[in-house]
């Protein structure tokens, strides 16, 4: 069962006109949440998101924070599954294929559904994963979560064809992040994190990591990260909601550390953990 403008159908019987702008154009954004045990996971953070994203096309929000909660409160409970990622989906509705915005009042799309939660295998998280490096070649609002995911799509192959997990993307001779992900650079027990801008997605698990950083005495530094500090790295992490916090140990096939994850980031994966039961059980 999805949740498709208003109701909610069966997948087989969920249709969009061929003339909605986010079939058209990929005028929409959209929002990823973790379900952990039927509870979502920063609901209230993920919602922000979204209204930043929507805010950031000028595409007005379909539903108050009460209705979304109800909804995706709904979503939720239609599974047969517990662990879950909800996505959420909307565009600027369907109109005369133009350019401009539709008249206004013009209805959006609005689509939701649900799968099983997949989080990284025993065997990554105990050998960790490879990614390679590419230029960043994405547009200047890498912060909104627009549905218009080509340059991500086309980023994302070159590591499955390379047999990697992830392609760290570079831009002017600094790491920005990964092409699905966010990514943390670990030297000398030092974490560091590229800043918030419009080149990256602020990710609910990139706050997550700094906020463990923080309240377990371990030093941060979020600023430009070089390339040489990537590539000269202890540790790299890829955090995201469905990757947690996974470490990368092989960047364009030569080891990172020695080549296995680093102490550092298995005591953030325990930590992060940790955080997850407690956020359940509250």
């Amino acid at each position: 069962m999805i949740y498709l403008n208003g109701r909610f159908v069966p997948l087989e019987e969920a249709t969009i006109s061929v003339l909605d702008r986010g079939f058209i154009f990929g005028d929409g954004v959209y929002e990823l949440i973790p379900v952990y045990s039927r509870k979502p996971f920063r609901l209230n953070e993920h919602l922000a998101r979204l209204q930043r994203s929507l805010d950031a096309i000028r595409l007005p929000n379909p539903h108050s924070e009460a209705e979304w909660h109800g909804l995706i409160d709904q979503i939720i409970g239609l599974q047969a599954f517990d662990d879950q990622s909800v996505y959420m989906h909307i565009t600027r509705g369907v109109a005369k294929r133009d350019h401009a915005f539709p008249a206004a009042g013009t209805p959006p799309t609005v689509m939701m559904m649900a799968n099983p939660l997949v989080t990284p295998t025993s065997a990554q998280i105990e050998t960790g994963v490879a990614a390679v490096t590419a230029v960043d070649n994405r547009w200047l609002r890498c912060d909104i979560k627009g549905i218009s995911l080509l340059p991500n799509v086309l980023l994302r192959q070159l590591a499955v064809d390379a047999g990697a997990a992830e392609t760290i993307l570079l831009r002017g001779g600094f790491m920005i992040e990964g092409a699905a992900s966010n990514i943390f650079v670990v030297k000398d027990e030092v974490i560091y994190a590229p800043p918030k801008n419009n080149l990256m997605l602020p990710g609910i698990t990139y706050d997550v990591v700094l906020e463990l950083a923080a309240q377990n005495g371990v030093q941060s530094h979020i600023g430009a990260v070089p390339e040489r500090l990537l590539r000269h790295a202890d540790e790299i992490w890829q955090t995201s909601s469905t990757r947690e916090v996974l470490a990368v140990t092989t960047l364009d096939g030569e080891p990172v550390g020695d080549g296995r994850p680093g102490l550092l980031g298995q005591r953030m994966l325990e930590w992060y953990q940790a955080y997850k039961l407690s956020v359940m059980r509250a």
